[in-house]
C-alpha cells in the first residue's frame, strides 16, 4: 500500500504528515513509524502525524514520537498539521482539531505562520530550583546562565529518567533570560531521546514558568529556540494561566510517497 506525505517544519521541529482520513495507515506498526522518522534510512523527522476524521472538530491529530510510539500533544506539530489541513482544504484560515488533550482552535495569522490555542494551566510544581508543569506534554524547567554551555543530551537524559519522572519521563527545558521579553531555550524531548531544534509545548511551559517565577511581568514572550523563534501569549489570574497562544512558523518542506509492504 502506498501513502503520500508532506514534511513540515516549525522552528526546526520537523514532522512527516499523512492524510489518513480513510484510516488505512498501520498506526500500531512501531517499526514502520520509527523507520520513517529515522534520519539515515527514512524520511527523517522528530515525529509522525496522522490526520483522521473527528466527530466534534474539523479533523483529528494523531501524533507519534520518532521512537514509533504515540505521544502527548506536540505544539509545533499542531501548528504544522493545521497548515497541512488547510493545504488540503480540510479547514480554511481558522479551524478546530482534536488532539490527545482535547480540542484546539488554530488560525493562519499570515502565510506560514500559525497561532495555536493551548489548554489552560492551573498547576505548577516547584522542586528546588526547578519547575514542572503540563502544557499538553509534561515539562521540567531549569534556569541556566548560558544555554550554549549545556550538554542537553547528557544532562537532559539524567533528568528525564531520574526522580521523580522515571519511566514515564518528562521533556527537559534549559532556559536563559535575555531580557524581560526574550528567553532562550534548549530542549531534550522524550520519545526523540535527544535535543530537538524547538519544542512548542516546551516554549509554552518555559514562558509560563518564567512568569510564574517573577522573572518577567510580560504576558507576551519571545522564545528563542535553536531552530527559530516562537511567540507565547497568555493571561494570568491568581496563578492560573488561560488564553494561551503559541505562534510561529509552519512550513512545507517537501512532499513524497512511501510504500508499505
Amino acid at each position: 500500500m502506498e501513502f503520500n506525505f508532506d514534511k513540515y517544519q516549525g522552528a526546526g521541529n520537523d514532522f512527516v504528515v499523512v492524510d489518513d482520513r480513510d484510516q488505512k495507515f498501520p498506526q500500531d506498526n512501531v517499526t514502520l513509524i520509527k523507520r520513517l522518522c529515522d534520519r539515515h534510512i527514512g524520511i527523517g523527522a522528530d515525529g509522525l502525524i496522522l490526520v483522521r476524521p473527528a466527530e466534534e472538530a474539523d479533523f483529528k491529530m494523531l501524533y507519534f514520537n520518532a521512537d514509533g510510539h504515540p505521544s502527548s500533544l506536540c505544539g509545533n506539530g499542531g501548528r504544522c498539521v493545521f497548515a497541512f489541513a488547510r493545504r488540503l482544504n480540510i479547514v480554511k484560515d481558522e479551524g478546530v482539531f482534536e488532539a490527545i488533550d482535547g480540542l484546539h482552535h488554530a488560525a493562519m495569522v499570515k502565510e506560514n505562520i500559525v497561532c495555536l490555542n493551548m489548554n489552560d494551566v492551573a498547576q505548577i510544581n516547584k522542586n528546588g530550583s526547578a519547575l514542572f508543569l503540563d502544557t499538553g506534554s509534561p515539562h521540567h524547567l531549569e534556569l541556566v546562565d548560558d544555554v550554549s554551555k549545556i550538554n542537553v543530551k547528557e544532562q537532559g537524559a539524567q533528568i528525564r529518567y531520574g526522580a521523580p519522572y522515571f519511566d514515564s519521563g518528562a521533556n527537559v527545558n534549559f532556559i536563559q533570560k535575555i531580557n524581560s521579553a526574550i528567553f532562550k531555550i534548549r530542549t531534550y524531548e522524550r520519545g526523540v531521546e535527544g535535543e530537538t531544534l524547538a519544542c512548542g509545548t516546551g516554549a509554552v511551559a518555559s514562558a509560563i514558568g518564567v512568569h510564574y517565577l517573577g522573572l518577567t511581568e510580560d504576558t507576551s514572550i519571545l522564545i528563542e529556540a535553536e531552530g527559530g523563534d516562537l511567540s507565547v501569549e497568555f493571561n494570568e489570574n491568581l496563578g492560573n494561566y488561560s488564553d494561551i497562544k503559541l505562534i510561529g512558523p509552519a512550513e512545507l518542506v517537501f512532499s513524497g510517497n512511501f510504500k508499505v509492504v
